[in-house]
C-alpha cells in the first residue's frame, strides 16, 4: 500500500479526522449536568462578566489555541483553499496536544482578503488563549500578523515565519560553535525571500548576525538597492536589499560562511559549496527536496561541512515541532500578551543548549539507535525528545516575565514539576523522589560500571545531584568510554582488579565459608562487580547499589541476597512496580521474586510495599487480591491472602488500612467496594495491590502496562537489609536514573 493510500485510510477510519472534544469534568449524574450547563453555569458567567480575566480560571481559554488558515500557501500543495487545508490544521492540533498538552480548535477561513481575515480572527479573541497562523501566502501573512498583534491582547504567532527562524537559529548557534566562528563575522547567503526566509533573516539579526553581512537571493537574483529603487521588491523583502552588484545565487554564495535555503530543491551544486568559506554551514531546508542533497554537500569538500535539512532521513532536521508547542506552552502559562523577540531568542538558546546534553535512550530508539552526540551530525535535538518541553517552555515563560509580556508570575522551580504532571502521573511521582534525593545525595555503587548506559546514568546522577555514583569496573575502559561519549564527567571508579581487595575477600569468605565457598573462590567472586558492590554496601563503603543490567534478574539478585541479605525480622525480599495512570497511581507486588508466597510472606510483602509508597508521599491503602471477595470462595489459594489481611489488621504496628481477599475490580472501584462491602476496612480504592503469587503479579503488571496504558516504574526491591535495586536487562538510562533516585531515598530512610 502506498503512503497516500495509507494516509487516506488513516484519516478516514471511524471517527474521521484526527481530533475530538472530550469533557474534563464528571457528567455521570443529574447534578453534574446542572453544574456543567443550566442552571449552575450562570455562576462562572457572572464572575467573568465582572472580571474578564476570570475566563482563565473558569474556562479552557488559558489552554486553548486557535490554529487559523485560509489554505493559501499549504506546504508542498500551494493555494488549495480553506476546506482542503483542514487535515493540515487538524494535524497541527495533534502536535500541540502530543508535545505540550495544548488543546486546539482548528479554524479554516474562506477569506482571500486580508482585511476580512483579520476581522474574523480578531473577533475570536474571547475564545482563545493564543492564535497560531498557518499556511498563509506572502505578503498577506506579514500584514495579517502585524495587524493582529496590534489588535489582540493574546499571543499571535505565524509559525511558517518564526518557527523555521527559531529552529534554524538554534542550529546556527551550535554550528558556529563547532566551526569555531563568530556570529558577528559571518557572511550569510539566503536562497529565497518569502515569509520563512525573511523571518529567519530578521531573527538571525537578533542572534548577532550583522545586517550588512546578509545577502538574499530570490528567483530574479540578488536583492540589491538598485532593484528596490526600481520597485522590483515588496516592502518586506526591500529590508534586505544590499548595495552590491547584481548577480545570481552562485555569485552570492561564493565566500559565504553560511548558506540558508528556503526556496526550491536542486538549485545548489557541489561547485557552489566548494566556493564557500572554510568549514561552511549549509542549511538546505526546502521540502521535500533540499536545495542540495546531503551526500553531495558533504562530499563536495575535505573540510567539515555542517549540514541541516528539513528532512527526517538526514541528520539535523529543522522541524518546527521543536518550537511552536513549547513556545505557546510557556506563553500560555504566564498569560503572555504576545510572543516577542526575547521569547523567541530564549527558545532558540534553550533548544541549542539541549543538543549539548546526553540523549535519552528512548530518543535513540525512536531514531533507529542512531549514535546521537553533540557535533556536526547533531546540532539540534530530535523532535521526539521529551526534554524539549522542560527546557523551552520555562525559558520562554522566564523571558516573557523579564520582558514584561507576562500577566501572571510563575515559580521557575515548581514550573517544571507542573509541566511534568501534564505529561503523566509517573513524572509527577518521580519528581517527589528526585526532590528527596537531592536533599541528601548518597553514595551509590553501580555494578556493571563499564556499561555505556551505566556510565551515562552516572553522569546524569552527578549532574542532577541525585546521588554520588561509584562505577565498579575496569578503570581504563570506563574512562575511555567517558571520553568517547563526550561527557563532561569525572567519574569515581573502583576497580576490583587493582589488587587492594583483601579486606573484601576476607569479608566474603567469612560470610560464605559455611556455604561452600573457599578463600580462593572468594577471591574469584570478588572480581565480579556484583559481589564487589554488594560488599561495598554491606561494609558501609557505599550507601546503596544498583545491578542487573547485563544479567537475568535471579542471577543479579543472588549476590546481594548472599552478601547483604534481608532486613532484620524480614525473611523475604519482593519486587514492586509503581504503575501510573492519568489520575491514579498503584504499587503492585510481588512481580519479580517470590513464586508462591504463604500468608506470612504476603503480609511481609504488604508492609514493605506500603513503606515504599510512603517514600513517594502516597498514603498506602492495601488490598490483598484473589479471584474471590471476602470468603465467597474458600480454598487454599483464597485463604492465603485472607489470612495475610487478617494478620495485618490485627497487628497494632500496622498504621494503614488493609483488607482482603478481594477481586481486583472491588479493590480499585470505590462504588463496588462501598456499595457491596460496607464492612470493609478500606473506605477508598486501594493503591497498594498485593498479588497472590509471582505468576499473577508478573502477568498483571505487564497487561496493565501494555493494554491499560500504565507507565511502569521498577521493579523496586523491598525487604533488603540495605538499599539494593535490580535493573531489568532492557532498561534505558532514564530507568537507571529513576531507580538510582529511589535507592538514594531508601538510603536516606536507612
Amino acid at each position: 500500500m502506498s503512503l497516500d493510500e495509507d494516509s487516506l485510510e488513516y484519516h478516514s477510519d471511524d471517527p474521521p479526522g484526527k481530533i475530538e472534544i472530550r469533557t474534563t469534568k464528571s457528567t455521570t449524574s443529574q447534578r453534574d449536568l446542572s453544574l456543567a450547563y443550566s442552571p449552575g453555569v450562570a455562576a462562572p458567567c457572572r464572575e467573568i462578566d465582572e472580571n474578564p480575566t476570570d475566563a482563565y480560571q473558569y474556562t479552557a481559554k488559558g489552554n486553548l489555541v486557535g490554529v487559523v488558515s485560509n489554505g493559501s500557501a499549504v506546504l508542498g500543495l500551494g493555494d488549495i483553499g480553506a476546506q482542503a487545508s483542514k487535515p493540515v490544521m487538524e494535524g497541527k492540533g495533534v502536535l500541540f496536544k502530543r508535545f505540550a498538552d495544548i488543546d486546539v480548535f482548528d479554524v479554516e477561513l474562506d477569506h482571500d482578503d486580508a482585511d476580512a481575515f483579520v476581522e474574523s480572527v480578531a473577533g475570536m479573541e474571547p475564545t482563545f488563549g493564543g492564535i497560531n497562523l498557518e499556511d498563509i501566502a506572502a505578503p498577506d501573512c506579514f500584514r495579517i500578523e502585524e495587524r493582529l498583534r496590534e489588535r489582540m491582547d493574546i499571543p499571535v504567532f505565524h509559525d511558517d515565519q518564526h518557527g523555521t527562524a527559531i529552529i534554524s537559529g538554534a542550529a546556527l548557534l551550535n554550528a558556529v560553535d563547532i566551526a569555531d566562528k563568530e556570529l558577528a563575522d559571518l557572511e550569510v547567503t539566503f536562497a529565497g525571500a518569502g515569509a520563512a526566509a525573511l523571518a529567519t533573516a530578521r531573527f538571525f539579526l537578533s542572534l548577532g548576525i550583522e545586517k550588512e553581512n546578509i545577502t538574499m537571493v530570490d528567483i530574479d537574483g540578488i536583492l540589491t538597492t538598485e532593484r528596490a529603487e526600481a520597485g522590483d521588491l515588496d516592502p518586506y523583502s526591500r529590508e534586505f536589499a544590499r548595495d552590491v552588484p547584481e548577480g545570481d545565487l552562485a555569485d552570492a554564495i561564493a565566500g559565504a560562511d553560511v548558506f540558508v535555503g528556503l526556496s526550491v530543491g536542486g538549485i545548489v551544486d557541489a561547485e557552489m559549496i566548494r566556493s564557500m568559506a572554510d568549514d561552511p554551514i549549509v542549511f538546505a531546508m526546502a521540502n521535500p527536496e533540499p536545495e542540495i542533497d546531503y551526500e553531495t554537500a558533504k562530499g563536495a569538500r575535505d573540510d567539515t561541512v555542517i549540514m541541516a535539512t528539513g528532512r527526517s532521513d538526514y541528520p539535523n532536521q529543522v522541524n518546527n515541532v521543536l518550537g511552536f508547542p513549547f513556545i505557546f506552552r510557556g506563553a500560555l502559562d504566564v498569560r503572555s500578551a504576545e510572543i516577542n523577540e526575547a521569547m523567541k531568542v530564549a527558545a532558540a538558546e534553550a533548544i541549542a543548549d539541549l543538543a549539548r546534553k546526553d540523549v535519552p535512550d528512548a530518543v535513540r530508539k525512536a531514531y533507529g539507535d542512531q549514535p546521537l552526540q553533540f557535533g556536526p551530525e547533531y546540532i539540534i535535538p530530535k523532535p521526539l525528545d521529551p526534554r524539549v518541553l522542560f527546557e523551552v517552555a520555562p525559558a520562554v515563560a522566564r523571558a516573557a516575565m523579564e520582558s514584561g509580556a507576562a500577566r501572571t508570575e510563575i515559580d521557575p522551580e515548581t514550573y517544571v514539576e507542573h509541566l511534568e504532571a501534564r505529561l503523566g502521573k509517573s513524572r509527577e511521582m518521580m519528581r517527589t523522589v528526585f526532590n528527596k534525593a537531592k536533599s541528601d545525595p548518597k553514595r551509590l555503587a553501580l555494578a556493571e560500571g563499564e556499561h555505556e548506559k551505566i556510565i551515562r546514568a552516572a553522569a546524569q546522577l552527578e549532574d542532577r545531584d541525585l546521588a554520588r555514583p561509584v562505577l565498579i569496573g575496569d578503570e581504563d575502559e570506563i574512562r575511555t568510554t567517558v571520553a568517547n561519549l563526550g561527557l563532561e564527567f569525572e567519574p569515581e571508579v573502583v576497580d576490583p582488579d587493582d589488587g587492594s581487595d583483601d579486606e573484601y575477600v576476607d569479608a566474603l569468605y567469612e560470610r560464605r565459608q559455611r556455604k561452600g565457598v573457599t578463600r580462593t573462590e572468594a577471591r574469584e567472586l570478588i572480581q565480579d562487580s556484583n559481589y564487589f558492590a554488594s560488599l561495598m554496601v554491606d561494609r558501609g563503603d557505599a550507601d546503596a547499589m544498583l545491578t542487573g543490567l547485563t544479567n537475568h534478574y535471579p542471577s543479579a539478585l543472588r549476590p546481594p541476597l548472599q552478601v547483604v541479605g534481608t532486613a532484620p525480622d524480614t525473611d523475604y525480599a519482593a519486587g514492586v512496580y509503581m504503575l501510573t495512570f492519568r489520575n491514579r497511581v498503584v504499587f503492585l507486588a510481588d512481580a519479580t521474586v517470590n513464586q508462591d508466597p504463604n500468608a506470612d510472606v504476603l503480609a511481609e510483602i504488604t508492609r514493605h510495599t506500603a513503606d515504599l509508597a510512603r517514600r513517594f508521599n502516597v498514603d498506602p491503602r492495601a488490598a490483598l487480591l484473589s479471584y474471590s471477595d471476602f470468603g465467597s470462595v474458600d480454598n487454599e489459594g483464597t485463604r492465603k491472602p485472607r489470612q495475610a489481611a487478617q494478620r495485618l489488621r490485627e497487628d497494632p504496628t500496622v498504621e494503614f488500612p488493609v483488607d482482603g481477599e478481594m477481586q481486583a475490580d472491588t479493590a480499585v472501584v470505590g462504588d463496588l467496594l462501598e456499595g457491596n462491602y460496607e464492612f470493609a476496612d478500606l473506605d477508598e480504592p486501594a493503591n497498594v495491590l498485593v498479588l497472590p503469587n509471582l505468576e499473577a503479579g508478573n502477568i498483571c503488571y505487564k497487561l496493565l502496562q501494555r493494554l491499560g496504558g500504565a507507565e511502569a516504574t521498577g521493579p523496586m526491591l523491598v525487604g533488603m537489609d540495605e538499599p539494593v535495586h535490580v535493573l531489568q536487562r532492557d532498561d534505558d538510562v532514564s530507568d537507571i536514573v529513576n531507580l538510582a533516585a529511589v535507592a538514594t531515598v531508601d538510603a536516606q530512610e536507612e
